[in-house]
């Protein structure tokens, strides 16, 4: 067979395996579609399906088709981030600064903590740090993995429990644009490379020049035309911030957030998210299942996975239930913000994939964060949708904290 006859019967395979599952197992409720394509990648990588079938496995996921698949995960990812970028609204975090500012930090630096213990412990065995890793490096990634709500998949869910548009829903998203603009910024103080400084000064200095001048090319043009400027924009970043040794979606992320989101259609920007995850991100969730190994012992990683899950989630909700003492909020909404912000999902593969990229973690590493980012997701909607219910019936959806 043809590498194209082979690529196109991964194709399906990436794209009919999850739908089945999702749709005729009706999983939706504690597992959303792009919590089983995620599954699915890890049971279509080398772990799973090449330990069961490696002769199958070698023939659908050869090198010229893992290259192919690659190619459109790369660009799937970027957009991803872009879009995530643009969604970011400071303007509105800076007029709550200091309710914004307490929870988004809580939120951050408690779980953070927690994970960066649970990290230190991890390493004191071989086979969890990379080989160009730091120890430092592999501590803060791994604590910061444990930090990382999905921007993204938080907005999914919260339009599934009726909440985005809403005061409640909007101050959620304060809290997780204000920490994405955190987790990126340690990414990119973990991948500093003083060998590169140089070209990574260049960059920032070529970055804020190139964001004047597409500013105000931007309120210059239809809206149209934004659009495709926008993509043209984003390889450009992310050329230049993987030149620059910073990864190619710290550029795509940075393209994005120097973009205001009134710039574009609302409804138009929600379709194109949709499209975006429902026509290229599945080869991203199979192209990252293709990365997972289980060579330390699979009980091992399952530990490593139970142990920063236990990080992640008792930081996540330690960290807002004091931020909800501190600003006096009413009983309940403590506890599903901070279920609904220990979400993983996406942005923390996304960030475990840069870090793995530059070997700073191990695969090993890798699989145990990803296990992490899967459970925690499931989590989700099971445990909001009743609290939610219950904090609807005391008080009503959607207060700002101390309103009566």
């Amino acid at each position: 067979m043809t590498t194209i006859e082979i690529f196109l019967i991964a194709m399906l395979i990436i794209f009919s395996l999850p739908y089945l599952v999702w749709r005729l197992g009706r999983t939706d409720h504690y597992a959303p579609l792009v919590v089983v394509q995620i599954i699915a990648g890890i049971l279509l990588g080398p772990g799973v399906l090449g330990m069961a079938y490696p002769e199958y496995y070698a023939f659908v996921f050869n090198p010229e088709v893992i290259t192919a698949l690659n190619g459109v995960a790369w660009w799937a990812v970027m957009l991803f981030v872009f879009i995530a970028g643009i969604e970011l609204d400071l303007r509105q975090a800076w007029q709550a600064r200091r309710e914004t500012g307490i929870t988004a930090g809580l939120a951050l630096a408690v779980p953070l903590a927690l994970g960066a213990v649970a990290a230190a412990f991890l390493l004191r065995f071989d086979g969890w740090i990379g080989p160009e890793g730091e120890y430092w490096q592999a501590t803060l990634g791994i604590g910061m993995a444990c930090a990382v709500t999905a921007l993204p998949i938080l907005v999914l869910f919260m339009e599934k429990l009726a909440i985005l548009r809403q005061p409640l829903g909007q101050r959620i998203l304060r809290y997780a644009s204000l920490d994405d603009i955190a987790v990126w910024g340690v990414l990119a103080l973990i991948l500093l490379d003083w060998e590169r400084v140089g070209r990574q000064a260049a960059f920032l200095v070529g970055f804020a020049l190139a964001t004047w001048a597409v500013r105000r090319l931007m309120v210059r043009v239809p809206e149209g035309d934004r659009w495709y400027l926008g993509l043209i924009w984003l390889a450009a970043c992310g050329l230049a911030g993987d030149w620059a040794g910073l990864h190619f979606m710290v550029g795509a992320f940075l393209a994005g957030a120097v973009l205001d989101s009134e710039w574009f259609d609302q409804r138009r920007m929600d379709l194109f998210r949709d499209h975006v995850l429902l026509a290229v991100m599945p080869v991203f969730f199979l192209s990252t299942g293709l990365r997972t190994q289980w060579d330390v012992g699979g009980a091992a990683v399952f530990g490593a996975a139970a142990l920063l899950l236990v990080a992640s989630v008792t930081g996540k909700l330690a960290g807002v239930h004091l931020a909800g003492r501190i600003l006096r909020w009413p009983r309940g909404e403590a506890s599903v913000i901070g279920w609904l912000l220990q979400t993983k999902a996406l942005i923390m593969i996304i960030f475990a994939n840069i870090l793995l990229d530059r070997q700073i973690i191990t695969s090993e590493t890798f699989t145990a964060l990803l296990l992490m980012a899967v459970a925690s997701t499931m989590l989700t909607i099971p445990i909001v949708k009743p609290r939610l219910e219950r904090m609807a019936e005391a008080q009503g959806i959607g207060r700002e904290p101390g309103s009566s």
